[in-house]
């Protein structure tokens, strides 16, 4: 009722405001409305007050007093004007007794109108989708004839625990109506990729058919339109979806064909792609679509992505790749977390032509992360060391002592061992001061690798005083100690101090192998011909339980017939 009196009342105004300032060409800009009676009763005087200062030219006239629409009764105002003004006011008045609203909101154009919700058939709606999908879902809608529109559709897709396949269905439904369809737009779209992508429910179908969807919604618009129409926001989820349910191959046809609708790819569109062809081990394919989003920059802003995206690639031993991943990173100020570039140092440190890179990449460490990443450090360290790359190993063991990680025992023997390699012994010992200058004890390995250096030169004395300070240093030696002595004394053919050596072993309490015995056996045969003493080392390794294998019993054989022909030849040469 209130709506009908204050539409009838706005009406009134809108008349009487047309009455009071509507132009008159025949009256002075002084004369003025005025308000007179038509009953019996006196009325009120209203004296004229001098008009506002406006100029003729306005082509207005002004009422002498303030008017109170209130106070304006049909049959109460008389017009000083002239008749033909006054019958087309009357007309006005007359229509405005019979305005009614709701005759005004059906004479508003569709766009402007106010679109109510049939809560009850919105309950029908809903109750039907959360049943199991069957053959009779559309014309079961059909059935409740609802009034389409926008707002309904996107209440249905934003309620949650509907079935997906009953989702699809009803979109469908609601599009492709003969009457009264729904008119697909982006934020629709979203919401259904929104309703099916974010379910508890994640089944393969279910995304298949909304791919499907989207195809043919993009299909059926141009490529202009198509692009206004789809958008990274809208197939993104669906693509996050396929990873999830491990559909690598599905995943990059979505992000291909995106390219079609005019969609242009978003950090995360190449995110979740490169994510789907990981999970499968598709690496070309992944690493296309990573290329793809280096030259265009559209690196995740989140830096637990970009550490991911550089582990797939290190998992798949595609180090230079993720080096690549690591350089945008760096230039974008997005530095993937710690586990991650540790993971792509030690790869590229694996290589003799990559280590240089993992070099590069400890130099941006803070100062702060530096006193904790001594597993990096040491996998460069070994890196250069097996390169034979001594300068660099050294700078890098300076920098390591002045800014950290603090370096250990492990560290300098490899730098020990690097010196070594190229025969440079004064290095090595040079090192191995500087160890003990820092409080490490020098290890079995340290003595091992530096004896074994000089026996490469040939230094068998400089290796002997090794050894007797590492009997002083440590109460067991490895048996690698003596048998890098003993090939040393075989090479040089002073088979009675490596014999001295392998006895000197069982009185320190240290076993020799079968290696030992085996490669002093083959000396005496070979080079010495002595069978006599190889069949006594033979005894040797029977009583401690060690086995020969039968090629050194048989050279031990061959050589000791060898010698009795040889024998029996002299034998008889001198006899004749």
């Amino acid at each position: 009722m209130w709506r009908s009196v204050a539409a009838k009342s706005s009406r009134v105004t809108q008349i009487l405001d047309k009455v009071l300032l509507r132009p008159s060409s025949h009256s002075s800009p002084h004369h003025h409305f005025r308000f007179l009676p038509i009953s019996s009763s006196a009325p009120p005087t209203l004296e004229e007050t001098p008009p506002p200062s406006h100029s003729a030219a306005d082509g207005f006239e002004f009422p002498s007093a303030p008017v109170h629409h209130d106070f304006v009764e049909s049959g109460d105002i008389e017009w000083l004007g002239d008749a033909e003004t006054a019958v087309g006011i009357e007309e006005e008045l007359n229509e405005a007794d019979n305005f009614s609203p709701e005759t005004a909101v059906d004479e508003l154009p569709t766009e402007e109108r106010v679109y109510e919700i049939d809560s009850e058939k919105l309950e029908s709606v809903l109750s039907l989708l959360q049943s199991s999908a069957d053959g009779s879902l559309e014309s079961t809608l059909n059935g409740l004839e609802l009034d389409l529109h926008e707002e309904l559709v996107l209440r249905v897709l934003e309620t949650p625990n509907l079935l997906g396949e009953n989702l699809i269905r009803f979109f469908n439904w609601a599009r492709s109506k003969q009457v009264g369809s729904v008119v697909v737009t982006s934020h629709l779209a979203e919401a259904l990729v929104r309703a099916i992508c974010g379910g508890c429910h994640m089944r393969k179908k279910d995304a298949y058919a909304l791919w499907d969807l989207i195809v043919e919604i993009g299909d059926n618009h141009n490529s202009g339109e198509a692009g206004t129409m789809l958008n990274a926001q809208i197939i993104n989820p669906l693509i996050s979806l396929l990873s999830k349910l491990g559909k690598g191959k599905a995943a990059y046809d979505v992000f291909i064909k995106m390219g079609d609708f005019g969609c242009v790819p978003d950090s995360d569109t190449y995110y979740y792609t490169i994510e789907a062809l990981s999970r499968r081990s598709f690496f070309d394919w992944a690493w296309e679509v990573c290329e793809k989003m280096l030259n265009v920059e559209a690196l995740p802003e989140d830096h637990q992505k970009v550490g991911k995206i550089i582990a797939w690639f290190c998992k798949a031993n595609r180090a230079g790749d993720a080096h690549m991943v690591y350089l945008l990173a760096k230039e974008k100020n997005r530095y993937p977390p710690r586990p991650a570039t540790n993971f792509l140092i030690a790869l590229l440190a694996h290589k003799d032509e990559t280590v240089k890179l993992a070099l590069e990449m400890l130099d941006d460490c803070s100062r702060e992360s530096r006193k904790y990443a001594i597993k990096p450090f040491a996998s460069v360290m070994h890196g250069l060391c097996r390169s034979k790359d001594v300068a660099e190993a050294k700078s890098l063991l300076s920098k390591m002592i002045a800014d950290g990680p603090p370096p250990g025992n492990a560290i300098f023997n490899s730098v020990i061992n690097a010196y070594c390699k190229v025969g440079d012994m004064d290095g090595a010992m040079k090192t191995m001061k500087l160890m003990k200058s820092r409080g490490l004890k020098p290890d079995v390995y340290t003595y091992t690798v530096a004896m074994s250096g000089y026996v490469r030169g040939g230094c068998m004395e400089d290796a002997c005083k090794l050894l007797s300070e590492a009997k002083k240093k440590h109460t067991k030696l490895s048996p690698v100690s003596y048998h890098t002595l003993i090939r040393g004394y075989c090479k040089l053919e002073q088979y009675d101090k490596a014999l001295e050596l392998l006895a000197e072993m069982k009185e320190f309490g240290v076993r020799a192998s079968v290696d030992e015995y085996t490669k002093l056996i083959q000396s005496l045969c070979l080079k010495a011909l002595d069978w006599r003493r190889a069949e006594e080392l033979l005894e040797q390794m029977k009583e401690s339980g060690l086995h020969l294998n039968g090629i050194t019993k048989g050279l031990i054989r061959a050589v000791k017939e060898l010698d009795e022909e040889i024998g029996s030849d002299e034998k008889v040469s001198i006899e004749a």
